[in-house]
């Protein structure tokens, strides 16, 4: 029982450190939101992993189902938690601690729902020609929110942070943290009963060979339908965090390149390796955020040695060419990623006795 139980008993005492750190004031307002994007990627990488690693196939447009939870779900608690543009709010403050997961909950189901849209035509497609499908996509998700002047069009979406407030003023407790680790893990264990299940079997028999495996009585286009609706509903809880998290949304937060760092994750994490996407989580967020303060202390050194020419400036657009280096490095010394299609526990077999990845 006790071996059972220790993998909940450390996620709770995880939180309760994060939550009284940051109570505490040893965790500053960065730091938090470093920490709350760690999390938001997490649900982020295993979501994609789930399509791109554990069935095979290529989808390239993860921003634009995180665009349409985020949408959804702040709209949803701007409209009836907070006075705005829409009319007086429609449910007390106090009601923001159980109608906010509520949103999160209809942002996922809008995302799963927009990623049934997309399963059907890849029901005759793989590799750059889902890539394109979902490409595609996105680019329609994020024009048609531009365009929509009643939720702000192309200047974006605000009002989230008054929600935020709401919910710590009713509890005194850092909520967005609360919801944003517990999601991960959600993320995380459902991902692990999905691909654990049958049709987690069938997924694995679809990246393997999709002909063999109708031969052999699997319903693909089910599978990779709930596949699709999963790991897109999962993207729209990820893209819900993160708008109340900023407070605020923008259409250009969810472009091609916000899907492109889903992907590198991804890829440097390993394909079908839950853990490998998790660690890869951790590392990139934390190395984009490092790169915030590298970038102008390499700036100052190389205007210093006379490298750069006077009137240059190296801005944050580096980071976005020193992690595809990186990433190009990886895939040459170690194509299959940092832990291939391996979990923690087939590396290290004692854990298998506190948790079981696949």
């Amino acid at each position: 029982m006790l071996q059972r139980l220790s993998v909940p008993l450390v996620l709770l005492a995880s939180l309760a450190v994060c939550v009284g750190l940051s109570m505490g004031g040893v965790l500053d307002g960065y730091m938090q939101t470093v920490l709350m994007f760690v999390g938001i990627n997490v649900i982020l990488a295993t979501s994609l992993n789930l399509i791109n690693g554990n069935m095979g196939e290529f989808a390239c447009g993860h921003a634009g189902f995180m665009a349409v939870g985020a949408y959804v779900s702040s709209l949803l608690t701007v409209l009836f938690l907070t006075d705005s543009k829409f009319g007086p709010a429609l449910l007390p403050s106090g009601a923001a601690l159980w109608f906010f997961p509520l949103s999160l909950v209809v942002g996922g189901a809008a995302a799963a729902v927009t990623g049934l849209l997309v399963a059907l035509p890849s029901f005759r497609t793989r590799g750059d020609y889902l890539a394109i499908i979902t490409i595609a996509a996105s680019y329609i998700i994020k024009s048609s929110i531009e365009n929509i002047d009643t939720i702000g069009g192309a200047r974006g979406f605000m009002g989230m942070s008054r929600v935020v407030a709401a919910m710590n003023s009713t509890i005194d407790l850092p909520w967005m943290i609360i919801w944003t680790f517990a999601g991960a893990v959600f993320c995380v264990w459902i991902i692990q009963r999905y691909v654990s299940s049958t049709y987690g079997k069938g997924v694995m028999a679809i990246c393997q060979d999709e002909v063999a495996a109708e031969i052999m009585s699997v319903n693909t286009n089910r599978i990779k339908l709930v596949t699709f609706m999963l790991s897109s509903g999962l993207a729209g809880l990820a893209g819900g965090l993160m708008a109340h998290v900023l407070g605020y949304v923008n259409p250009g937060n969810f472009t091609i390149l916000k899907s492109t760092e889903i992907m590198v994750m991804v890829y440097m994490g390993g394909m079908g390796s839950i853990s490998g996407a998790v660690m890869a989580a951790f590392l990139i967020t934390f190395l984009m955020e490092g790169l915030r303060f590298i970038i102008p202390m390499l700036d100052t050194l190389l205007h210093a040695v006379w490298l750069l020419p006077d009137g240059y400036e190296l801005t944050q657009v580096w980071k976005w060419v020193i992690i595809p280096l990186l990433l190009i490095m990886l895939m040459m010394f170690r194509p299959e990623g940092i832990m291939g299609a391996r979990e923690l526990a087939d590396l290290f077999p004692r854990l298998r006795q506190y948790y079981k990845f696949k």
